[in-house]
């Protein structure tokens, strides 16, 4: 283990007015959490490492709802049980939230040891551990792609002569696509090992030992969509779809979603078969309160797992569905659903909510000398946000994960079709202009 837990001794008091525990610390999520809870209610805990790495203390000071940061071990899920005697409980705690994935085994842990609603720490260990949870799938007949445990190149070979030399690669443990590589016929095994096993987050991520697992599976063909849910005790209750899209190629990065999946797409007609699927997943892995972001493949009309998450999505999800379908937003009933209020039920979306992300140009190596038609871009009718993440002076490389893409729109529509036209015209706005690096030919 490359990192000791804090030691108890070394906890400072927690402060008064906390009721909230939020375990990692998420900028994105962080706003959102501001405007949904008072002053000083919420505790953050996350990993020294990361604390350092990121200095959390100092960006979370600007969120007026947060009353400290605490130092503890929230990464060492094989030790996630002795958590509760390095943080203290506070008082008038109410509810323990991952904000983070690398926080989802650790808030479930704490959740338990003080008798608040949560996944379950089995449940959350699974949803850390996708060949864990493949075995999950697996037992309660969960349709899934076929799968092994890879040690190294010749158990992905070995894969892939029996699925005509396609399968996907990827590590046990990671998000945002990091390390994932989708493999035809002819393709490079080596080389694809080296990626995946090279994937890391280290600003975000603490190596523990005996972390490192990697699995091959088989390449489904299809559609894919994910399903929100907020489960409440063992059943579902809010349900939605999301209809994505995926950059064509060996990296499966996310370049749009739409909320709700339209009615006349896959997504939308599978509905009935994805809310099944997901009840059956939930049952699979034991998984009590909480929020699930679960990603499928329509292979052949039915919903294939592809991985799932036992927190809230990125890519900004959590805003289309707010966007969509009004009323409680998406955080606001996670966090009713662990302070014990209740389940959250079903409800039909008000309109269409879209993202789309902009494409970075096809340039390695490149330089972005200017951005231009932001304006223009928010000037359309229905656009609800901007963010371009390039700069001038910054250099262009492969689009390999989530965290290299060039930026966002976000819009939304009367309908998920006209949010999602609007939301591709408003990418197709924004241009790169590009220069060879200094000292390079031009």
């Amino acid at each position: 283990m490359s990192a000791a837990p804090t030691p108890a001794s070394t906890v400072r008091p927690v402060p008064d007015g906390v009721t909230h525990v939020l375990v990692g610390y998420s900028a994105q999520l962080m706003a959102e959490v501001d405007r949904l809870l008072p002053p000083g209610s919420v505790l953050v805990v996350e990993e020294p490492h990361v604390i350092r790495a990121r200095d959390v203390h100092t960006a979370a000071a600007g969120h007026r709802c947060v009353a400290g940061v605490l130092a503890a071990p929230t990464q060492d899920e094989a030790r996630a049980g002795e958590l509760a005697s390095l943080v203290p409980r506070p008082p008038g705690v109410r509810a323990v939230m991952p904000a983070v994935e690398y926080g989802v085994v650790a808030a479930a842990a704490l959740a338990a040891a003080w008798g608040l609603p949560g996944a379950g720490t089995e449940a959350a260990r699974l949803l850390r551990d996708k060949l864990a949870l493949r075995r999950a799938a697996a037992r309660r007949d969960v349709p899934q792609p076929a799968f092994t445990e890879a040690t190294g190149p010749a158990d992905v070979d070995a894969l892939r002569a029996r699925h005509g030399g396609r399968c996907v690669l990827k590590p046990a443990n990671r998000q945002a696509s990091l390390g994932v590589v989708l493999m035809d016929p002819g393709d490079d095994t080596a080389e694809a090992w080296r990626h995946t096993v090279a994937a890391d987050e280290p600003r975000l991520r603490v190596h523990y030992a005996d972390t490192a697992r990697y699995l091959v599976e088989e390449r489904l063909d299809g559609p894919e969509v994910s399903v929100e849910a907020l489960v409440h005790e063992g059943a579902v209750g809010f349900l939605n779809v999301t209809a994505k899209q995926v950059l064509p190629g060996p990296y499966p990065v996310e370049l749009g979603h739409t909320v709700p999946a339209p009615e006349d797409g896959p997504g939308g007609a599978a509905r009935e078969a994805l809310a099944h699927a997901t009840a059956e997943l939930v049952a699979a892995v034991g998984f009590s309160t909480g929020v699930l972001h679960a990603e499928w493949v329509l292979s052949d009309g039915r919903p294939h797992l592809i991985e799932c998450a036992g927190r809230l999505p990125g890519d900004h999800i959590p805003d289309l569905v707010d966007l969509a379908y009004g009323g409680e937003g998406l955080l606001a009933g996670l966090l009713a659903l662990l302070s014990g209020d209740g389940p959250r039920p079903p409800r039909p979306a008000a309109q269409g909510a879209a993202i789309r992300f902009l494409p970075t140009p096809a340039a390695p190596g490149a330089v972005v000398r200017s951005v231009s038609g932001v304006t223009e871009a928010e000037a359309l009718d229905g656009v609800r946000r901007v963010a371009v993440a390039l700069r001038e002076g910054t250099g262009i490389g492969p689009v390999t994960n989530s965290w290299q893409r060039a930026g966002h729109v976000l819009a939304t529509g009367t309908t998920p079709q006209e949010a999602a036209r609007t939301a591709e015209r408003a990418a197709a706005a924004v241009r790169f202009g590009l220069a060879a690096p200094a000292g390079e030919p031009r």
